[in-house]
């Protein structure tokens, strides 16, 4: 059974790999389809490894355990991500998280991503489950506690700071230079993981790495000199287990934008403005993201810290296909690309589904300005057209009948 770590360290330094990221999707023709797109790009890519993400809460358990598994016995290195809260409704969480994690052993999956975990849909603060993991560390440490050196464990590391960790500037002229290199704007709001807190950051991380993983994933980011700055600031406190930047594939414009203002993540100006001009051209839009893929990728190499380019495929190909036939690693893969089940690539149980949400409905596109947590349902103020006197209608429906816009 192979561990990451020992395939990087055994691995042609001067040859950058290729890893992929995949989530669970919605429905089981989504299902379906990601497993023969997995099935593809295991043999036009040949990923060093393959993560398959675990929902807000543990809200797809199941079907990331799955998908993991199939993942294993196919081929890839399966890279299982687990949260500290597991799954929900459970009377012991620590013991449900000890089954997953030999389950996850029993189907041969020898690498994990111990993460804390996103709010479960409809909540916007994070809370552990009673009995349960408070963080990411404390998974790290159950997990070597019980299982040794079975597991080879990635954790996340944040190139701007963990959102939790963001804040709101008042007077960005008093932002330092490094700060200023972390910092995003949205709708006039400057953010910034100030350097007291990045200290911090740094600091938790390394904690992390100390207490057995032997892998750090970065958080998406749109700016190539923030992962180089995040990386020597990890040497420069000790850490120096591999660190893989996460590359988030520009798909669609609304994706981008939600994304991007969810985590507050920077994005220069020359980006921004590219975005802008191009919103509404859905083919131009996937075109600049294998540019600026390419772009950010060469930038990357460039700077000697990067031996696996890890993208975030949305479940898609194309651009993955496109960056990879940019960089001389793959040959006219995008020419035989097939996105038309791009339509069933929607997450199962999303981390994204939240209040603010932009989502689709039988009505037009509306947003979701109240849920109901345990039922899904969702108060949503329909934005396609309006009643008299200027106002927007609000549509009251269930999990099912609303579907978010990427």
């Amino acid at each position: 059974m192979t561990k990451i770590i020992d395939l990087l360290q055994n691995a042609d330094p001067t040859k950058p790999h290729v890893s992929l990221e995949f989530f669970p999707p919605r429905t089981e023709d989504g299902v379906k389809s990601l497993y023969a797109r997995m099935d593809r790009m295991k043999q036009t890519v040949n990923p060093l490894f393959t993560d398959m993400t675990w929902g807000a809460g543990g809200s797809t358990s199941d079907i990331s355990m799955d998908l993991g598994l199939y993942a294993q016995r196919t081929g890839h290195v399966s890279n299982l991500h687990l949260t500290c809260t597991n799954l929900q409704d459970v009377a012991d969480p620590k013991e449900a998280i000890y089954q997953s994690l030999k389950t996850a052993h029993e189907g041969g999956i020898r690498n994990i991503v111990a993460l804390r975990g996103d709010p479960p849909a409809g909540e916007e603060e994070w809370k552990a489950s009673e009995g349960g993991f408070t963080c990411a560390l404390d998974l790290v440490l159950f997990i070597k506690e019980k299982f040794g050196n079975d597991f080879g464990i990635s954790v996340a590391g944040y190139p701007e700071g963990h959102p939790n960790a963001i804040s709101v500037v008042e007077d960005a002229s008093t932002l330092t230079a490094d700060e200023q290199l972390r910092a995003s704007n949205f709708d006039g709001v400057t953010y910034c993981c100030l350097d007291k807190d990045y200290e911090s950051e740094l600091a938790y991380l390394k904690k992390k790495v100390d207490a057995g993983a032997d892998l750090i994933i970065t958080q998406m980011f749109f700016d190539a000199k923030v992962y180089i700055k995040f990386v020597d600031d990890c040497r420069r406190v000790g850490i120096a287990c591999p660190i893989v930047p996460g590359l988030m594939c520009i798909n669609n414009y609304a994706g981008f934008v939600k994304m991007a203002k969810f985590c507050k993540t920077r994005v220069p100006d020359e980006l921004r403005n590219k975005m802008e001009s191009i919103k509404d051209d859905a083919a131009a839009i996937k075109q600049f993201g294998i540019e600026f893929g390419v772009q950010t990728c060469k930038e990357l190499m460039a700077s000697g810290h990067v031996t696996v380019l890890h993208f975030y495929t949305l479940n898609l190909e194309k651009v993955v296909y496109g960056v990879l036939d940019g960089l001389g690693m793959t040959l006219n893969a995008l020419s035989a690309v097939d996105e038309k089940d791009a339509a069933s690539m929607v997450a199962k149980g999303s981390a994204w589904a939240r209040i603010g949400d932009k989502v689709s409905t039988q009505y037009g596109q509306g947003v979701v300005s109240e849920m109901d947590q345990a039922s899904g349902n969702a108060k949503i103020t329909i934005e396609s057209w309006l009643l008299a006197g200027n106002q927007s209608p609000v549509a009251f429906l269930q999990k099912g009948q609303y579907q978010k816009i990427f």
